[in-house]
């Protein structure tokens, strides 16, 4: 494991995407999925379905890699330390990645992300499937969408999550298999992904929640490289988070481990291995959250 702490001497140079983000094979939502969604739901899905394909994509991928990443570095440069970037560099960049992180905070993948376009120079299409219930239900959401994750928190997901809409279980479907899809075909893909489900309020940085068998199924089903990141040292209050990086504080810690090997659960499926694959990928977390603890809890 290294730790990369010092500032690059050169910018990595950018390599803009060639294919559709989303090919125009791509799944489509059938109408029985579509009639579960409110009319605004289903304006929002189907504006954000178009912000995530072809030049639209290439577009705001350049503002992320540009704007975004510029002003999450201003507020995190003091603070942030970053190891094992070496991990994502030796994957293929012609299949997608699937990072799957710990999830203490609403600010966990942007911060994972921009460090990504930093410090790496491969092609990038970022994609963070979300709990639609606030990005997809209210222009305001919309509104975040753009602002915090220009248009990449997609594909939504209504019927998971703490307070799901059971009732929306039908248009779920589709965005599984969208999601498996991106995860299974299309260069520079990199979806951002929380086995866990839902944030973890515990005081403990270290501890880990169960995690939700979906993991397991995408794993098993789309066949993507793995690499788990373990986050730790930012808060939810982006107020105190900012200035912490002019006046002290915990430093930001983004622990990126190696690609998981799957091989032992190719020849099996069902329910039980979902459940599996799902625990594996926890353990691989809990070993990174254990070098963390090893490196910065107080004595």
């Amino acid at each position: 494991m290294s730790t990369v702490e010092t500032e690059p001497t050169t910018t990595p140079r950018q390599v803009e995407p060639r294919e559709p983000a989303l090919p125009d094979a791509a799944c489509e939502p059938t109408p029985e999925e579509l009639s579960v969604l409110s009319p605004m739901e289903r304006f929002a899905f189907r504006f954000s379905r178009r912000m995530n394909r072809g030049g639209w994509k290439r577009f705001w991928t350049f503002c992320q890699r540009t704007v975004g990443m510029g002003w999450i570095r201003l507020c995190t440069y003091n603070l942030m330390r970053v190891y094992g970037v070496e991990h994502v560099e030796a994957v293929s960049h012609e299949r997608p990645l699937l990072l799957v992180a710990n999830h203490r905070t609403f600010f966990d993948m942007y911060v994972v992300s921009a460090e990504l376009f930093r410090r790496t120079s491969f092609e990038k299409r970022l994609f963070f499937p979300v709990r639609g219930r606030f990005f997809y239900e209210s222009p305001v959401g919309m509104l975040v969408n753009l602002v915090m994750g220009w248009w990449s928190m997609y594909p939504p997901f209504f019927a998971a999550g703490s307070n799901p809409l059971p009732e929306k279980r039908e248009f779920d479907k589709f965005s599984m298999r969208e999601l498996v899809d991106l995860c299974r075909q299309g260069r520079g893909h990199v979806i951002g992904f929380h086995p866990e489900g839902t944030r973890n309020r515990s005081p403990d940085p270290y501890s880990l929640l169960p995690p939700k068998f979906g993991i397991g199924k995408l794993i098993r089903e789309a066949d993507p490289q793995v690499v788990p990141v373990f986050v730790a040292g930012l808060t939810n209050d982006l107020t105190r988070q900012i200035r912490r990086n002019w006046t002290g504080g915990d430093p930001i810690r983004v622990h990126f481990g190696e690609a998981i090997d799957f091989s032992r659960f190719r020849d099996r499926d069902g329910m039980r291995t979902y459940k599996e694959i799902s625990e594996f990928v926890m353990s691989r977390l809990a070993e990174l959250a254990e070098r963390d603890r090893a490196l910065y809890e107080k004595k």
